[in-house]
């Protein structure tokens, strides 16, 4: 019964997390001022076939994870595809909000901009210290780095390069926002991590930290 009750409070922290970093990511496609890498691409796929972007996010999401099962001969833990199934939900839930809305002042987009970047970054580290499975992409990148003995660091930027690539040539909104993304959300979510984790092993009673995976912190 007591492990039934902390898995039940791990999927609802699991829960916020994802609606949270959704959130996120909402905000800095609408600031309209760049998106990040993946992101590019979604929303270069929506302008280019239709459908939604959380839709794309989705579609996405079922390739890389089964790129990543390919390439471990595994199948993925199943958080990681409820995390990109939600994602998906969340992203279009949001972007039919009739105040979420790209601000008029370059001002107003700066500061969407940078609101959506530590929300995504929160909420990030909020899903991921529940411990029930990391999401699609982080999935493919420790696939990536099991089979090719590449260095974290070195394999999410080849990930996040040849996407950004693939999504500009889509037409995906590429712009001063998606170099700020790229070269800050690491430090924002290593700001977060250790603060969200700590506060949802408090509320777990766990003796015990685990690790965080690193992909999420690089």
């Amino acid at each position: 019964m007591k492990r039934r009750q902390q898995l039940q409070k791990r999927f609802a922290i699991f829960t916020v997390g994802l609606l949270i970093m959704a959130l996120g990511i909402t905000l800095t496609i609408v600031a309209n001022l760049g998106a990040a890498p993946w992101d590019v691409l979604h929303v270069g796929l929506y302008y280019q076939f239709g459908l939604t972007i959380g839709t794309w996010s989705i579609i996405v999401g079922f390739i890389v994870l089964g790129t990543a099962g390919i390439i471990m001969k595994e199948w993925p833990k199943f958080g990681a595809y409820l995390n990109m199934i939600l994602v998906g939900v969340f992203i279009d839930m949001y972007m039919l909000l009739p105040f979420m809305a790209e601000p008029q002042s370059w001002q107003g987009k700066t500061v969407m901009f940078l609101v959506g970047m530590v929300v995504y970054a929160y909420g990030m580290g909020i899903y991921l210290s529940a411990e029930l499975g990391a999401g699609p992409r982080d999935s493919f990148m420790l696939a990536l780095t099991a089979k090719t003995k590449w260095k974290v660091a070195n394999a999410r930027r080849l990930m996040e390069v040849g996407v950004l690539v693939i999504g500009w040539l889509l037409g995906g909104p590429v712009f001063i926002g998606t170099v700020v993304f790229s070269l800050a959300a690491g430090t924002f979510i290593g700001i977060a991590l250790p603060q969200c984790r700590t506060i949802t092993h408090k509320w777990l009673k766990d003796e015990k930290v685990n690790e965080i995976e690193r992909g999420a912190s690089v």
